[in-house]
């Protein structure tokens, strides 16, 4: 048998029914279908159908990275920003049904029959040239708040956790779909060679320390090639698992291998044309190259003591919220496209006097520093630094209210979070809630209008940045979604 006889026999024994599919989807059928919709289409040029590229940016960027501090479990924003002294006078009162219309519960306080408001136990004061409102829980954050744009009037679909991160970071509630850093990275791809385009660091806060889980599907690629998904970087000795070469293996031995695999893979990929195989290409070659550089950029010891001095001594401990933040600022100086953060311990149903100063405690000088560290860098113009939860907390008490102690249950109709660097207006408060903090009455902001504003601030049109999936396009903000112009310097 001849060596192309070969070939085709060997190609025909190892194809499946997908590649098959695949194989044969140009076909007489294929014709014959395009033929009745438009003929002309079948032979017109359009966009790569190569899932690996994309044709982006769609306009001139003015961000290059984004830091997102994502406050797992739900901030109470009338606690924080949103600042209610109407609230406070109220105390006590019924909530009034025309404020409620009529909002389903989450299972923790449906059986409740009253619904007393409850004001803040914290003072509130302005600050900067702008005068933003900001809790006495959050003095660093204060400082910095002419540096902040303030969004009071975010709002979001899912009234339960996992549903309404999932919501945040994949633009649906339905698990399964890509990360929000996984479609940057497709989009937009790495400025790095030597680290990967997305990452995600974890803490865990002392507010609620048993807070809700986290599944690392938050920061999955979905249906995008594999190459495109969060990579983890842990406290500890290993920073990414299995990242390590055993015992015995030098560097040289592990070139070689890479180099040997990419071949075998080269010689698949021109049988099957499967574009999961160049993906698999290109993240042996980028684990290689990360075998050098992660232990690079998670050893703090080259800091100077004035960067803990910013950052707080809980900086010098990893795994901590404010090491995290410190990380972040070093991955965005390597050019990271999409870091996120994840810090949980935000969901305090029982007891916030308690708990809610802990938690700011964890995060307010940490946040800050990042801004001024960012700042003081020349970073901060094209590094767009997002902080918020998947919600905000209710105006109303959960649970027993008493003199010493309260909770607030999940309130998904309006919470507050707030952006700075990356093209966005500093020093300004955007959007308004009713006098009792419960619904938005000045410029809503829905979650996928955050999720478009953050692609137009990397260069990306919602819109067009989309992946053939299942036989329909896919994109993240689904068919919802507008830039939120007015926050844009």
């Amino acid at each position: 048998m001849k060596v192309e006889d070969q070939k085709v026999h060997l190609c025909n024994c190892n194809m499946n029914r997908r590649h098959f599919l695949q194989k044969t989807s140009l076909g007489l059928g294929m014709f014959a279908l395009g033929a009745l919709f438009n003929p002309a289409s079948l032979f017109s040029k359009g966009r790569s159908t190569d899932n690996l590229k994309t044709e982006t940016p769609h306009h001139i960027p003015k961000a290059k990275r984004v830091i997102f501090l994502f406050q797992s479990g739900g901030p109470s924003q009338h606690d924080l920003f949103d600042y209610k002294p109407f609230l406070n006078r109220r105390d006590g009162d019924e909530l009034p049904d025309s404020v409620r219309g009529g909002q389903r519960l989450t299972g923790m306080s449906s059986f409740q029959n009253s619904f007393p408001l409850v004001g803040s136990r914290w003072s509130f004061n302005q600050h900067g040239e702008s005068g933003a409102w900001v809790s006495e829980l959050l003095p660093h954050t204060a400082a910095i708040s002419d540096d902040l744009c303030f969004v009071k009037s975010v709002y979001t679909e899912s009234i339960n956790h996992d549903p309404a991160i999932t919501f945040f970071q994949t633009g649906s509630e339905s698990p399964g779909l890509p990360s929000m850093g996984s479609w940057m990275s497709y989009g937009l791809g790495s400025d790095n060679e030597d680290l990967p385009a997305f990452t995600v660091l974890i803490s865990r806060g002392s507010g609620r320390p048993e807070d809700q889980p986290l599944f690392s599907r938050l920061w999955g690629n979905g249906f995008l090639p594999s190459l495109h998904q969060g990579v983890q970087l842990r406290a500890g000795k290993d920073p990414v698992l299995y990242l390590n070469d055993p015992e015995g293996l030098n560097r040289m031995s592990r070139r070689n291998m890479i180099s040997a695999l990419k071949k075998l893979n080269q010689f698949h990929l021109s049988e099957f044309e499967n574009s999961e195989i160049t993906s698999h290409i290109q993240q042996y070659e980028l684990a290689y190259n990360m075998q050098t550089s992660v232990p690079e950029v998670t050893d703090l010891s080259d800091e100077p003591e004035s960067v803990f001095e910013l950052y707080g001594e809980e900086a010098r401990k990893p795994g901590t919220y404010a090491a995290n933040c410190l990380m972040a600022r070093r991955l965005a100086e390597r050019d990271v496209r999409f870091i996120q953060l994840y810090h949980m311990g935000w969901d305090q149903h029982d007891n916030i006097p308690r708990q809610l100063p802990q938690q700011c405690k964890d995060v307010d000088q940490a946040s800050a520093a990042l801004i001024t560290d960012l700042k003081q860098r020349g970073l901060l113009d094209d590094t767009l630094v997002i902080w918020g939860g998947e919600f905000g907390r209710t105006a109303y008490c959960q649970g027993p209210f008493t003199e010493h102690t309260f909770g607030r249950d999940h309130h998904p109709r309006c919470f507050t979070m707030w952006f700075a660097g990356g093209g966005i207006k500093n020093g300004i408060s955007y959007g308004k809630t009713d006098e009792f903090g419960y619904n938005v009455v000045e410029n809503p902001v829905h979650v996928h209008d955050v999720q478009a504003t953050i692609m137009h601030l990397l260069g990306i049109d919602h819109k067009r940045l989309t992946y053939k999936s299942q036989g329909r396009n896919f994109r993240l903000t689904d068919v919802h979604g507008e830039v939120i112009h007015d926050i844009l310097a």
